[in-house]
């Protein structure tokens, strides 16, 4: 999961990336609305307001113009009511006043984070060469053989059917399956062990170590 956080303070950024990046983000600071602008795209944006070279506002509004599924929470020491609003009007999903606990600013970018994925257009049906999912039945057949899948197993399956031939990370596939990305990882390796098992083919899902899984697109 790729997070753009936009602070200029750089102890604030500092703390805040090391924390981040412990939970398993990948993080890119930008100190600068110009930085910011010219960033990586990222899944998510923690954005201060205050900023030495322009209004946090101004650019919360052109990074919803630039993309409606990003998801933006306003990170800011402004409390005032009118701030709060102001900032929600112009697309922060969320606002978040300094001081705060990174325990609630998980929970807000977990829950940021599972809007904007329920808010994706979900296809009826993948196709991943002889693999075949029916999302709205939850079926799954490789070569016409039926797969009797668990749940999460079926879900872990969909997760990464929606990017075949993309390494989607663990934390990602967590978020998707579990709701949250602060969960112990060899969780997701013993559910996909068993998802492997069941499709009857390991090269169908494939480990890229240290970033999370992919499944092959032919």
């Amino acid at each position: 999961m790729r997070v753009l956080l936009v602070e200029d303070d750089c102890r604030v950024a500092a703390a805040l990336s090391s924390a981040l990046t412990r939970r398993g983000y990948r993080v890119e600071h930008a100190a600068t609305v110009a930085a910011a602008l010219a960033a990586a795209p990222c899944d998510l944006v923690l954005l201060d307001l205050t900023l030495p070279d322009g209004d946090g506002t101004e650019l919360c509004r052109e990074l919803r113009r630039r993309s409606a599924q990003i998801g933006i929470i306003a990170v800011t020491a402004r409390g005032e009511e009118r701030d709060r609003v102001l900032g929600l009007r112009l697309g922060a999903d969320d606002y978040v006043v300094k001081p705060f606990s990174m325990v609630e600013l998980q929970a807000r970018i977990e829950a940021v984070l599972r809007r904007a994925a329920r808010a994706a257009p979900e296809p009826d049906r993948i196709t991943a060469g002889g693999l075949r999912i029916d999302v709205a039945a939850r079926t799954v057949t490789v070569d016409d053989r039926p797969v009797a899948l668990t749940r999460k197993e079926f879900d872990i399956l969909v997760s990464l059917a929606r990017q075949p031939g993309t390494v989607v990370p663990r934390e990602r596939i967590l978020l998707d399956v579990w709701g949250t990305t602060w969960a112990d990882r060899h969780t997701v390796e013993v559910h996909v062990g068993s998802l492997r098992s069941k499709l009857g083919d390991s090269r169908l899902v494939e480990t890229v170590r240290g970033v999370g899984y992919r499944l092959r697109g032919e």
